[in-house]
């Protein structure tokens, strides 16, 4: 293939310098792209969909990456807030394959061969090895994440839409180029069935995108309340009283916890089964770094800081910086116990929901575990409707005891004869669950944990009464949803932007078609002028 005249000549060499790594070395004549080179375009296009792919399952599940820190810390005894780390990452993956594709495809436009360098192909294979690597990964450990990403696209669908028809708007004119130079017919044809199919579906998606955000200003429920998970983990150390008290500041009305028990039978806060996260365990007990939190006494439990640690290194990335005496405060945080939680939590006019984490099968305290904890909330002498009862361990007794404890129930269904009034079910239950329905059997739904305002908006559109979180300062400042589109209003905008696509591929298509038929007419000039110039020189 001849070099292409002018600007796009000089652009050319740049560009393939780039994409084949040539740059000592730029002959007049080149060869055209080979079948081989054509499959490593592909590959480079497919790396480009899987890259941002991922980017987007990344951005979702930074929701629930703090799962994943705690998960590697258990099994790495080192802690670090992956979520900067696995964007950067993700980041640069994607970044990297636009780029190139960019590049492929002015090559394309400018007539040139895209014969892509061993470097390039060497990286897409480690991309593509990654990415898959990722997936099977958390298919493995965290399948209950595609129940995240399926979720995510009631909130993100209409905005896809608009993105992909613009992509493929965008690829029209490379499209139309390369169907213009083929010669063969039935390749041509393929080309244009594939290319036209895929748009039409792209068209055509919003036929089967619902979301609850798609609905009149007017028909909005009320904002869901908030439920501090295990406090505020963002502003202070998790499950201290310091966590309590943030906890009523930024407007939460439920602070959730989980009640382990001690030795000697003396229940506290704590959510892992080994204290080395969030007490300074090691150096106060350093032969007894992997014993179970339980395996504690009370008076052990004491001497351990539970809030030292949080200075060290907070637990999510972006959390803003203490103050002063924040910081005075959270660095002489002990290890409450339940009892004192729920005199502290009663003069805040929180309420408090916990679970229970039952300790070791040899533990003094494993079959009385639920008495000792009942007589804990019973010994406050707190209003018993402040406590949110959520271990289904012994209902009927704690009821019975306690007839004035409200009852959550973190599951549907069952052989109960009672009605729940109040459930507490993780978020990627809301697909199952019939809002309307329950609120109209006078049932409140609270979903955990949310952290992403994306999240707790399509939660507040769908009508959930309330959310666990770990940022309630950010959920709380939020006064209305990220977005509320009517009905009418998404119809216009899909119409205008199928549309406005419809037209520009129409365009592309008119003038790429003259463009090949003025090349087609020049050439046919030349070879004739060049056949009189020989007959007249003969």
């Amino acid at each position: 293939m001849a070099e292409s005249p002018g600007c796009c000549s000089i652009w050319a060499h740049g560009l393939h310098c780039l994409y084949s790594c040539h740059w000592r070395k730029w002959p007049r004549q080149r060869m055209k792209t080979s079948k081989c080179d054509c499959i490593w375009f592909g590959l480079l296009f497919l790396t480009f969909l899987l890259s941002l792919g991922w980017f987007y399952i990344g951005l979702i599940l930074l929701n629930d990456l703090h799962n994943f820190n705690e998960f590697l810390f258990h099994h790495w005894g080192h802690w670090m807030d992956w979520s900067l780390v696995v964007m950067l990452v993700i980041s640069l993956l994607v970044t990297y394959a636009s780029l190139l594709l960019l590049l492929g495809l002015l090559l394309q436009l400018c007539g040139q061969p895209l014969h892509l360098h061993s470097l390039h192909k060497v990286l897409l294979l480690l991309i593509i090895l990654l990415v898959a690597t990722g997936l099977v990964g958390l298919d493995i450990q965290w399948r209950q994440e595609w129940h995240s990403l399926r979720l995510s696209l009631q909130a993100t669908a209409p905005f896809l839409h608009i993105g992909a028809v613009a992509g493929i708007t965008f690829l029209a004119w490379p499209v139309t180029d390369t169907f213009y130079r083929m010669q063969p017919r039935g390749p041509k044809v393929l080309l244009l069935f594939l290319f036209f199919g895929i748009t039409l579906v792209i068209y055509l998606a919003p036929l089967f995108i619902s979301s609850p955000c798609i609905m009149k200003l007017g028909d909005l429920p009320p904002k869901p309340g908030l439920v501090g998970h295990r406090g505020t983990p963002m502003l202070a150390p998790e499950n201290t009283l310091m966590s309590l008290r943030k906890t009523a500041e930024c407007g939460a009305t439920v602070f959730e916890t989980d009640v382990m028990v001690s030795s000697d039978g003396v229940p506290f806060l704590m959510h892992d089964e080994r204290l080395s996260r969030t007490t300074d365990v090691a150096s106060v007990f350093p032969e007894r770094v992997s014993a179970h939190s339980s395996d504690f006494s009370w008076a052990e439990l004491q001497r351990l800081n539970a809030g030292a640690w949080f200075l060290e290194r907070q637990p999510f990335w972006g959390a803003r910086a203490l103050s002063g005496s924040d910081r005075k405060e959270a660095e002489n945080q002990t290890v409450p116990a339940l009892e004192e939680l729920l005199k502290e939590a009663a003069a805040l006019n929180l309420s408090v929901m916990f679970d229970l984490r039952r300790p070791p099968i040899n533990h003094s305290y494993y079959d009385t575990f639920v008495n000792q904890t009942l007589e804990a909330v019973l010994n406050a002498s707190v209003p018993q409707a402040m406590v949110l009862w959520l271990p289904d361990e012994d209902r009927a007794s704690v009821q019975q005891r306690a007839p004035s404890m409200r009852q959550i129930y973190g599951h549907q269904g069952g052989n109960r004869t009672e009605q729940p009034q109040f459930l507490n079910l993780p978020y990627q239950d809301l697909p199952v669950l019939d809002i309307k329905a329950l609120h109209q059997s006078n049932v409140s739904v609270n979903l955990f944990v949310v952290n992403k305002p994306w999240l707790f908006s399509l939660l507040w559109c769908a009508g959930v009464d309330s959310v666990t979180t770990n940022d309630c300062q950010l959920l709380g400042q939020m006064h209305h949803p990220l977005w509320l589109i009517p009905p009418q209003i998404y119809l216009m905008i899909w119409i205008v932007t199928d549309c406005a696509s419809i037209l520009l591929l129409s365009c592309i298509f008119v003038l790429r078609g003259r463009c090949a038929r003025r090349k087609r007419t020049g050439l046919e000039a030349t070879v004739l002028l060049t056949r009189i110039n020989n007959v007249t020189s003969e």
